[in-house]
């Protein structure tokens, strides 16, 4: 998180390099006014403005930071959520030069990509932070009906696929202090506009953007509004414990169900299983080869056919 802090204030050019070493040694909460300053600057191509004047929310989105660039969204929400901003507040960059998916996965995020994080307050035990992540995924879905694209499907248990490419990704983290849940952290990444050949090779094949998808680029301040708002709606279902209502929307748009996978848990041995569906939980139930059922709570699942 130092590292972040400080790479911000070396972009705004606000301290010699002398002082940033100096930095270094101080609270970085004493920093906190100024990155705040920083995320409420204009930036070239997204817009406060056209994504708060047209945003139809209680309190998502009330308060928004954007910055040109930052190594991730999530770090910096998770430094602000520790100095004094509301439930709700949404952290935008118009690039990440550092971003994590999850289980360490970097994340590319050139410009033309929506990459935000959102600090919320949830008064919610751990056992269902795993549901904010699928509570998630049907909002980015929903989100990208209300642009045209119905043909959206979510894969376990954070990424957002058209036609098997993925779109989208979610990464949930939870502040914990004293074995409470301080703030959840949930940054969302869309790929929007932008050409899929400056990606890595190895990412090039299995990704889509909103542009190819539609066939036009698409106005990423309008897809954030409607996503937070979207965010919000699912927010409140979660927030009134209407986990069930929220596990049958993830069905009707789950990917993974009904599908061969390899399934790659820590510090144990992967197996082929087949999707029988997801448990209140949000863990993913499977069917071994041998007949016998497991729910996969973490680690990942590699569709198979």
């Amino acid at each position: 998180m130092q590292n972040e802090i400080v790479n911000i204030l070396k972009k705004e050019e606000k301290f010699s390099e002398e002082t940033i070493e100096e930095i270094r040694e101080f609270k970085l909460n004493d920093f906190a006014d100024i990155i705040k300053e920083v995320g409420q600057q204009e930036t070239e191509y997204l817009n406060r403005n056209k994504i708060s004047d047209n945003l139809n929310t209680e309190t998502i989105g009330k308060e928004i930071y954007i910055f040109k660039e930052v190594m991730s969204t999530n770090t910096v929400a998770k430094f602000l959520s520790q100095n004094d901003v509301s439930n709700g507040t949404v952290v935008l960059s118009e690039k990440q030069s550092d971003a994590k998916g999850r289980l360490g996965k970097h994340w590319e995020s050139p410009l033309g990509g929506i990459w935000l994080s959102i600090i919320v307050n949830p008064n919610v035990d751990h056992s269902k932070i795993p549901m904010i992540t699928l509570a998630t995924g049907v909002a980015v879905v929903k989100t990208l009906e209300r642009i045209g694209i119905e043909n959206a499907e979510i894969k376990w248990p954070n990424d957002v696929l058209i036609n098997g490419k993925k779109i989208s990704g979610i990464l949930t983290e939870a502040i914990t202090k004293f074995n409470t849940i301080d703030n959840v952290i949930i940054g969302v990444g869309i790929d929007a506009n932008f050409d899929v050949d400056i990606l890595s090779k190895e990412l090039q094949e299995g990704t889509t953007t909103l542009d190819i998808e539609l066939g036009h680029r698409v106005d990423e301040n309008e897809v954030i509004t409607i996503f937070l708002e979207e965010f919000e709606k699912i927010a409140i279902m979660f927030n009134d414990g209407e986990f069930e209502a929220i596990l049958k929307e993830w069905r009707n748009y789950s990917y993974s169900i009904g599908k061969i996978v390899e399934v790659r848990e820590p510090f144990s041995k992967s197996y082929d299983a087949y999707v029988l569906g997801i448990s209140r939980e949000g863990a993913l139930v499977v069917e071994k080869i041998d007949g016998t059922l497991e729910k996969v709570i973490s680690g990942e699942c590699i569709i198979k056919n």
